[in-house]
């Protein structure tokens, strides 16, 4: 695992094995930084079910003022700050340890990025949710392509993975 470009471009994140933890696939993360290119400097920016805090960690490398990670498993959450603290960025944010459904409620971000294991299907929908009734600027959801969530504003598949965008105000 890496990241895919700005400013740690190149540089190696570590990950856990044998966890319940999928990595966003580099080409993916590529392409999801592709789109947001116009809006990630000087964002804020939240990586829920953050499992290696790659998408994040890109987040910041790639500009973003602060990103927010959340994870409901405490290796998970060490496995992060320990990546934050390798490449210098513990000041620029914040990992929760906890379930989604209590901290989002609570959480402050202009992008926020939503990836439950696949298996978790009503997650989904239940962040979705709650992300409405307060809602940031753009919530970003990765999702098995097969799965159908409320109407985006913009989907991209690659392979069995999608991207659906939501501007929920």
């Amino acid at each position: 695992m890496r990241v895919i470009g700005g400013e740690f471009k190149s540089r190696i994140l570590k990950s856990l094995h044998g966890l319940d933890v999928r990595p966003t696939p580099d080409r993916l993360r590529e392409t999801l930084f592709d789109i947001l290119a116009p809006r990630i400097e000087g964002a804020t920016f939240a990586d829920i079910y953050a499992g290696t805090g790659a998408v994040g960690i890109e987040a910041l490398s790639r500009g973003a003022l602060k990103s927010t990670f959340l994870d409901i498993n405490e290796a998970v959450c060490a496995l992060i700050r320990g990546n934050l603290r390798t490449l210098g960025l513990e000041s620029r944010a914040s990992v929760i340890h906890g379930k989604a459904s209590v901290a989002l409620p609570s959480m402050r971000a202009e992008i926020v990025f939503l990836d439950p294991p696949y298996r978790l299907e009503k997650e989904y929908f239940r962040c979705l949710e709650i992300l409405a009734r307060n809602p940031p600027g753009l919530v970003i959801v990765q999702h098995p392509s097969k799965l159908i969530l409320p109407e985006a504003k913009r989907v991209v598949k690659q392979g069995d993975n999608a991207l659906s965008f939501y501007e929920l105000k």
